[in-house]
């Protein structure tokens, strides 16, 4: 197995681990906020396609294609974070993992990321940590645990 495939497999399997965790829940659950912060189950999806665009489309190419979820609506924004994610898979394949950045990310994360590796890297941890907010956003919701790809 490659670089790139292990970092694919890894990013893949918390994409999916966010969309395991979410399976089965009505719009009612989705739109919910469980934690002081306010974040709902379905905006933390959201946000996380908008990560997926950000990091690969603006940071990687320098440059975004049009496309945020036409409505908020559960199905609407489930079909934005996996078309965000398609995308970013195919930038990742055309991509070698050596390249540096075109675009730029606002902050002090900018210059600790230099490379697509850093990209993925940055996203599978992203996608991790919220994959973990959105376990514990279900089970305080109905209770549910253990919701993860099997």
């Amino acid at each position: 197995m490659t670089e790139k495939s292990t970092l694919l497999m890894f990013l893949r399997a918390q994409r999916e681990s966010v969309l395991a965790i979410l399976d089965g829940l009505g719009e009612e659950a989705l739109t919910t906020a469980v934690f002081p912060s306010g974040w709902t189950p379905l905006g933390m999806v959201e946000h996380l396609g908008d990560a997926e665009r950000h990091w690969f489309q603006e940071v990687v190419t320098g440059r975004v294609d049009s496309g945020e979820p036409a409505s908020r609506t559960p199905a609407a924004v489930f079909a934005y974070y996996r078309a965000q994610c398609r995308r970013s898979d195919e930038i990742f394949a055309a991509t070698p993992l050596s390249a540096p950045p075109r675009g730029r990310h606002p902050g002090p994360l900018a210059d600790e990321i230099t490379d697509l590796r850093g990209v993925v890297l940055h996203v599978i941890e992203e996608t991790a940590r919220h994959a973990g907010h959105l376990d514990v956003a279900r089970e305080l919701l109905d209770g549910r645990t253990g919701l993860g790809p099997r």
